[in-house]
């Protein structure tokens, strides 16, 4: 199997994680933004790194959730989510 074959998905895992992410006022929607991005994220790596894009995408989407509920809204504000308004 190429490369190219075996980044496919994980390519297309962080692309729609990331235009699928809202941004949110609350911790939890922060929480949920962060693991979405860091998911995806985490599962191109993962890929890249050898250790597999499931391994990649579960370890990015803890460090990407914990980070999104630990940052204000103050400190981080990229605006309203576009769902849920």
């Amino acid at each position: 199997m190429n490369v190219t074959r075996k980044m496919t998905p994980a390519v297309l895992l962080a692309l729609a994680g990331i235009s699928l992410a809202g941004c949110g006022y609350s911790p939890g929607s922060r929480a949920l933004s962060g693991g979405t991005i860091g998911a995806g994220a985490g599962a191109v790596l993962g890929t890249v790194t050898g250790i597999g894009p499931a391994a990649g995408a579960a370890i990015g989407g803890g460090v990407g959730a914990v980070a999104g509920a630990a940052i204000s809204p103050h400190t981080l504000n990229l605006g309203k989510p576009l769902v849920g308004n």
